[in-house]
């Protein structure tokens, strides 16, 4: 087990299940249809059901598959949040956003770390469990406040400039993602 996989294990997630889905209903409240953070709901949606597919895959192939598609998923959201969403953290929530940037690029290296693993291995799955662990930390971190602060915060023009730009951010790199 790696460091970083050490300390994800001793320190994420802890917030508990029921935490994780009352800041997605507050979320759920705070987004308007088809916005930026509707959108970021949706594909966390999907990057939810990519792990438990990972998870569930029986065979090597499998596996295999369903980690390629959960690192297209993960990868591409991330480009665009990083794109288009988190430097409006920037103004007022400049350690947010930093902690948000590092979270994701240690997903991506953690992913590619996995990807060298043997998919019937309990240090693949031990890799992926620590992975899922993290990034629901991350999404409940968006959900429960990054997000909502900025929904909060800025005007409704900035906002519609958020939702026009993430949605091309997704057009671009978010092979799998709905918009």
């Amino acid at each position: 087990m790696s460091f970083f996989d050490k300390v994800v294990a001793a320190v994420t997630p802890p917030e508990s299940a029921e935490d994780r889905a009352t800041a997605r209903r507050n979320a759920e409240a705070a987004a308007g249809p088809g916005d930026w953070l509707d959108m970021i709901l949706g594909h966390h949606r999907q990057i939810a059901q990519a792990f438990g597919a990972a998870e569930t895959a029986q065979g090597e192939a499998a596996r295999t598959e369903a980690i390629k598609t959960l690192a297209a998923l993960l990868t591409g959201h991330a480009m665009a949040e990083e794109a288009a969403i988190y430097p409006q953290l920037s103004h007022d929530h400049k350690t947010q956003m930093s902690m948000a940037y590092e979270e994701q690029q240690g997903a991506k290296v953690e992913l590619a770390l996995l990807a060298d693993l043997d998919p019937l291995s309990q240090d693949w799955a031990d890799k992926l469990g620590h992975i899922k662990g993290a990034v629901q930390h991350h999404v409940y971190l968006e959900e429960s406040s990054r997000f909502m602060n900025l929904r909060q915060e800025l005007p409704e023009g900035k906002q519609a400039v958020m939702t026009q730009r993430y949605r091309e951010e997704i057009k671009r790199y978010g092979s799998g993602l709905q918009t």
